[in-house]
């Protein structure tokens, strides 16, 4: 029989747009023992981590609970619990994230009405305002930040227009929240998807959502109790049931409910890993955890100028969490990524689609997004670009960075 080595994963500086490291205390969470589901003190920890998600998403919502599964299963319980064959939806696409919008709205059966901007922009707000007024669609679907292209989109106005048209509000927003301002209840957004990898600092495995008053009315006219849990006087819908059984946004409500109607088994690792996450973004402060996230950035970025490397997209609408970098000309972009990997163990992102081979991605977020890390990753790119005979400017970007990090040392009160 063939024997296997010890687990002993390499330890890595992961400046991708996620997975992030984690921090330790969250991996010690992890480590506590299981309790049953429905044993009251595990029934408290997660209505301790829907309170805490509330202040997270900034809302009153009384629905906001994590789904098991990765940042997708968020995206698909949402969609597919909303969206009813037949619905028009609109969805704006500036880059990969939008256009799974458009295919997980196709395949629940939606009429998709498509928007599309060049990678590396985003819209102007009322630009997808006027679309609302004229296709007026029963939900629009928009993707916050884009790590594909390392844009935000503005959402300014877009939630107030979509209440004009009775339209429902979905926003992606895995790559923000934790890390980047998100006022769900302020923007009137209808439903927010989070992810646990990027800013959250949390491994990979759960979909943080919520949902307003406006998003349960639909679930509840879909709502089906499971066949096997049907007791006299059980929900059953009179149209078509919501098609996933499994992302039935009708009976997790029930679940993560004082009901505490059996759905899944909850995954009990996870949620100590995520309540501890959130446990530790609410102390650290939403307001100086972007700071921090800003922070960081403007060091990455000071450096990477200095280094004589060119930014991809537009300025005016990057994301704070994640920078894109032009490959320079005649650089083999993967030769750069292996030897990062391997001589100094960081790991920094390629791309896909219409950017693969063209750009590198560095992520800051969440734990990962530190001094430390930053300055070790221009320290190693600048090695390796040199090591491949990269026309850059040596020696500077340390400097340039460094000077960001001193300047907000004297801006700090005595």
């Amino acid at each position: 029989m063939k024997s296997y080595k010890d687990l002993s994963p390499s330890l890595r500086t992961i400046m991708t747009p996620g997975p992030v490291e984690v921090d330790p205390r969250v991996l010690r969470a992890m480590s506590y023992p299981i309790l049953g589901q429905f044993d009251p003190e595990f029934t408290e920890l997660m209505n301790e981590t829907m309170e805490m998600l509330r202040d997270v998403f900034q809302t009153k919502n009384q629905w906001s609970f994590p789904i098991d599964g990765t940042s997708r299963s968020g995206i698909e319980a949402v969609l597919v619990s909303v969206i009813e064959p037949g619905d028009k939806v609109l969805v704006p696409i500036y880059g990969r994230f939008g256009n799974l919008l458009v295919e997980i709205a196709e395949r629940c059966g939606a009429e998709v009405v498509i928007l599309e901007r060049e990678w590396g922009t985003v819209f102007g707000p009322e630009e997808i305002i006027a679309a609302i007024h004229r296709e007026k669609p029963s939900i629009v679907a928009i993707v916050h930040g884009e790590t594909s292209t390392g844009c935000i989109q503005p959402l300014d106005g877009i939630g107030a227009a979509c209440r004009e048209i009775d339209a429902l509000l979905v926003v992606d927003a895995v790559a923000t929240i934790g890390g980047v301002s998100l006022q769900t209840d302020d923007w009137q957004l209808d439903a927010v998807i989070g992810g646990t990898q990027k800013c959250l600092s949390v491994p990979s495995g759960m979909s943080p959502i919520t949902y307003n008053e406006r998003v349960e009315a639909k679930v509840l006219k879909r709502k089906t109790i499971e066949r096997g849990l049907r007791e006299k006087g059980s929900a059953v819908a009179d149209g078509k049931p919501v098609a996933s059984n499994y992302f039935d946004l009708g009976q997790l409500q029930d679940y993560w409910s004082p009901k505490r109607l059996n759905h899944h088994t909850e995954s009990t690792s996870m949620l100590y890993a995520l309540r501890e996450g959130l446990r530790l973004v609410l102390q650290e402060g939403l307001e100086q955890r972007y700071d921090r996230h800003k922070h960081h950035e403007a060091a990455l970025v000071a450096g990477l100028e200095a280094m004589g490397l060119t930014l991809y997209g537009n300025p005016d609408c990057k994301l704070p969490v994640v920078t894109c970098i032009r490959i320079p000309n005649g650089i083999d972009g993967e030769s750069v990524r292996a030897m990062l990997l391997n001589s100094f163990g960081i790991e920094i992102a390629s791309s896909f689609g219409p950017l693969k081979g063209q750009i590198w991605r560095i992520g800051t977020m969440g734990f990962s997004c530190n001094q430390k890390n930053v300055l070790h990753v221009l320290g190693a790119l600048e090695a390796v670009l040199l090591w491949h005979d990269a026309a850059i400017s040596s020696g500077k970007a340390l400097q340039a960075a460094l000077t960001v990090y001193a300047r907000k040392e004297e801006e700090r009160p005595c």
